[in-house]
């Protein structure tokens, strides 16, 4: 077979890739290889990806109901549940080829479904002569009974009339990605799980109006473990039902869209959970079937089970589960063409392109760790599987990678020998600052070493970038507002309290930090719901540990709607900053210049989309006519500053004042401009 058709502008983007060509062309081959098999032999990958409409239980046009299921090592299947008195004599699966079972109940008399919407299921699967109850891997929708811990699955089949329509368009692409990452069940400000239609109704409009145009929703594939953060998926193609029904999410989607957001799904396709009674481990009565059945099945550090992306069926299950959140959910075969999820951020990638999972293995940027024996190419391979069949039927998909140590071309498309991905996660950008934090006085910072991390990334690849996500929300670590300001948050929030100077620097640094991160750190931003106005404390789920306590598994957005209470400030930059971005669109043209990193003056100027950003982060001088390099000459306005009333300054600038460029280079621009910067500021200027 021939190399990927557009290697050539790979290895032209990156000359470093030249040595390995042999190997990109080896593993596009596999890839090829595997599609070819698909369309030859398994009836082409639209049908091959559309299993949710052949697996589980999907009922006909005339109310009767196929049901069909994978379980190699099992020795037979009944369907047991509320419609059949839990007998498994009754209605029992027929064995066929290759490990698969079917059962086909008819209509009753009455023409009707022989099982009632919202009655209760399990397959009674037998293997080596015992028989034990367990979920359809394909269930679309399960729930937890009142008396146990264990889910169940239920049959969810309301009448057309009942379900929610999803009649608004999905919103076209954004250029420039401004993403909010949420959570629907800790996003109330009391202590419970919230819901789908609260977050729809309550969040989404703060979300819009804060200037973000895409939602990251987490946690919404089921998973019995609330304090998993979604990340211990027992059921692939359920949407989690501690927050609503299906539809619920479907009203949940339909309000994003209405407000033109495209929504992401946080896709968990890297491990599963190692539930048996309720999950897909053990699911035929072996170790095997979607997982590998030796050590090669079992993740050490997440106690979880590794998916067999060779066999043809786990690729079928995960393939088929990206395309049911896209097009329809899978609820019961009812179709919503064009609607539904937009994209996909990708959990645990590097965990699943390494062996080694990631843990313990620093990466140095060696490329031979990225094309040595560490790799593992049976999850690369699904990747582009993945990616080409969602931007083949989808071209305005969006994907994103939570990777991190740096695969080259992993957001390069397929056909140049790539893995298709849209985005990265920026993720060494977070350690970065909390390591700054924890470890160092602001004052002993390294600019060029933080202006060196925000530049770090490969040519032509788009990366997300963000100050702190969810990972540094959880109890055990710290969210930057709290490694700032810490305890006095309690007592100093308040404006009728005095500005102690931990608050006042935490505020400032609180700003400038996220700026900094946003303006010149990726191709995309990211905000973790609740952290664009500081968020205090951590975040901590229900459990044992904590006594079962939701005080710390909630946003306090009563917060931030109190005018007397500070906050109200850094949830004002922030949304400066979406504005400032929607304006410009410096995220998507091109990377930032810097002009000018000064470590003794604590100053970093960058030029990015027309826009001078100017940094001081020295935490006692104020310079006046400082001197910043443009390239164009004309007159600079500024159209943010960090120092003013609304966002907690002092007002020490003039928003109003024309800043002329004088026809001499500097910092290796052509012309330069003189600026009033005071201490612990950033502001943004652009020519007129």
């Amino acid at each position: 077979m021939d190399s990927p058709p557009q290697i050539e502008n790979l290895l032209a983007l990156d000359g470093y890739l030249c040595p390995y060509r042999g190997e990109i062309t080896r593993r596009y081959q596999n890839f090829s290889k595997t599609l070819k098999r698909i369309d030859e032999e398994l009836g082409g990958l639209d049908h091959f990806t559309k299993g949710y409409q052949e697996y589980g239980l999907n009922v006909k046009s005339d109310n009767s109901i196929i049901c069909r299921e994978w379980a190699p090592g099992a020795e037979s299947l009944a369907l047991v549940g509320e419609f059949n008195g839990w007998n498994k004599e009754s209605h029992v699966y027929k064995r066929q080829e290759f490990g698969k079972f079917e059962l086909r109940i008819p209509p009753t008399e009455t023409g009707e479904c022989a099982i009632p919407h919202g009655s209760h299921l399990k397959i009674a699967v037998t293997h080596g002569g015992k028989t034990e109850y367990k979920l359809s891997p394909w269930a679309s929708y399960v729930t937890r009974p009142s008396d146990s811990l264990i889910y169940q699955q239920t049959f969810y089949n309301p009448k057309p009339e009942d379900r929610v329509k999803l009649t608004e368009p999905n919103p076209k692409k954004p250029e420039s990605l401004r993403v909010y990452e949420g959570h629907v069940g800790i996003s109330s400000w009391e202590g419970k799980i919230n819901s789908y239609r609260a977050f729809a109704d309550d969040v989404i409009p703060r979300i819009h109006k804060q200037g973000y145009n895409t939602i990251q929703m987490m946690a919404v594939m089921e998973h019995v473990y609330y304090a998993s953060f979604g990340y211990q998926v027992t059921s692939f193609f359920a949407p989690a039902s501690r927050s609503g029904t299906p539809d619920d999410l479907r009203y949940l989607v339909n309000k994003a869209h209405a407000h033109g957001i495209t929504i992401l799904l946080d896709v968990v396709h890297s491990h599963a959970s190692k539930n048996v009674e309720d999950g897909l481990n053990r699911w035929d009565g072996t170790d095997g079937a979607y997982f590998h059945n030796n050590a090669r099945g079992f993740h050490s550090g997440w106690d979880s089970r590794l998916f067999d992306y060779t066999q043809v069926e786990v690729q079928r299950f995960l393939l088929s589960n990206l395309r049911l959140w896209v097009e329809e959910y899978g609820f019961d075969g009812f179709r919503f063409d064009e609607y539904g999820f937009d994209g996909f951020r990708f959990d645990g990638v590097t965990s699943m392109i390494y062996h080694s999972h990631g843990l313990g293995q620093g990466f140095s940027g060696n490329y031979d760790e990225y094309f040595g024996l560490s790799v593992d190419d049976e999850s690369l391979l699904y990747l582009s599987l993945a990616n080409h069949m969602l931007h083949k039927f989808y071209p305005e998909i969006l994907t994103i990678a939570e990777e991190v140590s740096g695969m080259p071309a992993l957001c390069r498309p397929v056909e140049e020998g790539g893995q298709g991905f849209d985005y990265r996660l920026a993720m060494s950008l977070p350690d970065m600052w909390i390591k700054l934090l924890k470890h160092q006085r602001d004052e002993d910072w390294d600019l060029a070493s933080i202006v060196h991390t925000l530049e770090n990334r490969r040519y032509k690849e788009k990366n997300v970038a963000y100050a702190e996500s969810h990972d540094q929300a959880l109890v055990g670590d710290k969210t930057i507002a709290f490694w700032l300001m810490d305890k006095e948050m309690y007592d100093y929030m308040s404006t009728v309290t005095p500005m102690t100077a931990i608050i006042e620097r935490g505020i400032a640094l609180h700003k400038m930090i996220r700026l900094l991160t946003y303006g010149l750190g990726g191709e995309g931003w990211l905000n973790f719901i609740g952290n664009e106005f500081g968020h205090p404390e951590w975040l901590d789920f229900p459990r044992i540990g904590n006594n079962e306590s939701f005080h710390y598994a909630r946003r306090q957005f009563n917060l931030v709607d109190d005018e007397m209470l500070r906050y109200k400030f850094l949830n004002n930059f922030d949304r400066a900053m979406n504005e400032l971005e929607a304006k410009y669109g410096f995220l998507s043209k091109g990377p930032g210049f810097v002009t000018w990193k000064h470590q003794d003056d604590k100053v970093i100027a960058f030029e990015r989309a027309g826009l001078v950003f100017v940094f001081n982060f020295h935490n006692s001088k104020s310079f006046e006519n400082y001197k910043v390099g443009v390239e164009h000459s004309g007159i600079y306005k500024m159209v943010l500053n960090s120092d003013s009333t609304e966002f907690g300054g002092h007002n020490r600038l003039q928003s109003d004042q024309d800043h002329h460029s004088f026809p001499v280079g500097f910092a290796s621009r052509s012309h330069h401009i003189c600026v009033y910067v005071p201490t612990r500021t950033v502001i943004v200027l652009s020519r007129s």
